[in-house]
């Protein structure tokens, strides 16, 4: 088989998502490839509209979580790999169209994610002070687009939402700089701008109750270690009825995470007994306060700014069902950090479900159809979405790779129906793309590329002690990669 007979796939997005599928797509092939009369062999070209690939891994987790090196590392070890190609610094729909993609390529996976913030849709919501989850993660994860500088200079400050972005905020809203700036890779600009921090008190604000909370028991973890921080409960929210107690137990994860949040009850009882300490005895200088069952209704504001927020007590049954009970309360804040879902991007020429927050796809099938749902809406043949392009914004990095191995599962059934066993592309040359791009001055930025960008960061980290420290300037980012 000749380099021109292998099948061609693009992937728009080089994000978890992304990644896993390429994996997933050459194994899969490797294995069902010659029953499916497909052959074995394909080139996957991966593009990324960042100069630098990794997506949520790298500008979506806080950068205090363990787990994303070793997350890295394994994508990394996936994209070195002569059948995957990376192209960053390449922008579908702006460098590149689909009809371009579909002439060059047997099929087209959408893995775009995620970068904008749910709407909060409360009254007072575009106040100066209110800001969106999204934003705030950008710049501590010091994205290439996002801001530089970030107003800190609220002493009071709320966090509304009940999965781990919220507890992501909350705890980068409540770290120490120091203690941030020895254990992970952040900019020099970030850890001026943690330094300068002036949140004194925080408000977690979750809808739910205890039990029906969305946090990783890592999240929890996370959230009981923070030096200087002592975390306050309201022992009214862990009086769980039996009814509750005995739907949580039904599964693993959820008890789990109860048990880990009655264990953080106990240990707010044993920093107030103690005389308001943080988790190792010292003296804390900032206190978390974490309120279940409130729902924020209001954000109150004077002269434009945010001054305070209203939450009104509700009550949950134990199959999740959320009342409200009419009894309302005021904090003051001078700051609303909203964490209550992202909304994964749009694909200029594929149809979008907003009610989901999707690409709209066939019953979750992955396969791209003309419109989001209706006897109107068709599958478009040879185009497929995975990861939060496919579903949405919720699940975590376990669900990714389920949806990655189902869309290439469809992908090959489709492919081995498909004429001269999916080999339809008309242009099958593997470097017209590259023409392409180079004939409008895109430079894209390859394996090897973003190798050199990792090696500098490396270098810098290692000056400071750290085993990284991150560049944040696309330009810089380009200089690096075409060096």
């Amino acid at each position: 088989m000749t380099e021109t007979q292998e099948l061609r796939i693009a992937v728009i997005g080089a994000g978890p998502a992304g990644v896993y599928s390429s994996d997933i797509f050459l194994r899969q092939l490797g294995k069902l490839g010659e029953e499916l009369g497909l052959g074995t062999k394909a080139r996957i070209d991966l593009f990324e509209k960042l100069p630098v690939p990794f997506g949520l891994v790298r500008y979506g987790v806080a950068p205090d979580h363990p787990s994303i090196k070793f997350i890295a590392s394994a994508l990394e070890k996936t994209l070195d790999n002569p059948d995957i190609h990376l192209y960053c610094d390449v922008e579908f729909g702006k460098d590149v169209t689909l009809d371009e993609l579909l002439e060059r390529y047997d099929a087209v996976l959408f893995a775009t994610g995620a970068v904008e913030d749910k709407p909060l849709g409360l009254p007072g919501s575009d106040l100066d002070g209110v800001y969106g989850a999204a934003k705030f993660v950008e710049w501590y994860d010091g994205y290439p687009t996002g801001a530089r500088e970030w107003p800190l200079d609220a002493e009071e400050v709320a966090v509304i939402g009940g999965g781990n972005v919220a507890m992501d905020v909350a705890r980068e809203l409540m770290r120490n700089a120091d203690d941030l700036k020895a254990k992970t890779d952040i900019p020099d600009n970030v850890y001026e701008g943690i330094k300068a921090n002036k949140a004194k008190t925080l408000h977690l604000f979750i809808r739910r109750g205890v039990a029906q909370a969305k946090f990783s028991v890592q999240e929890l973890r996370e959230m009981e270690k923070l030096p200087g921080v002592q975390l306050i409960i309201n022992e009214d929210d862990f009086d769980l009825d039996d009814d509750t107690i005995e739907e949580a137990g039904k599964d693993k994860l959820t008890r789990q995470m109860v048990e880990e949040l009655f264990a953080i009850r106990e240990m707010a009882e044993d920093m107030e007994d103690d005389g308001d300490t943080d988790f190792e005895g010292n003296p804390a200088d900032r206190k978390y306060y974490i309120h279940f069952n409130s729902a924020p209704v209001e954000v109150l504001g004077e002269d434009g700014k945010v001054v305070g927020i209203r939450v009104e007590k509700t009550e949950t049954s134990a199959d999740g069902k959320m009342s409200r009970t009419g009894e309302f309360e005021e904090y003051p804040v001078q700051a609303v950090y909203h964490a209550i879902g992202y909304k994964p991007a749009s694909a200029p020429g594929i149809a979008y479900d907003d009610r989901r927050a999707h690409l709209a796809n066939a019953n979750g099938d992955g396969r791209i159809t003309t419109e989001a749902s209706g006897e109107g809406a068709q599958v478009r043949e040879r185009l497929y979405a995975t990861g939060w392009a496919k579903r949405g914004p919720v699940g975590l990095i376990g669900s990714t790779k389920s949806d990655a191995l189902l869309i290439v599962t469809n992908m090959l059934e489709d492919l081995s129906k498909a004429a001269e066993g999916g080999r339809v592309a008309v242009d099958r040359d593997p470097e017209s793309i590259d023409r392409l791009l180079a004939s409008r001055g895109v430079k894209p930025i390859d394996f090897a590329g973003w190798k050199k960008v990792d090696a500098f960061e490396r270098a810098e980290g290692a000056k400071e002690g750290r085993e990284h420290k991150k560049v944040i300037d696309p330009e810089q980012m380009r200089a690096l990669a075409h060096a």
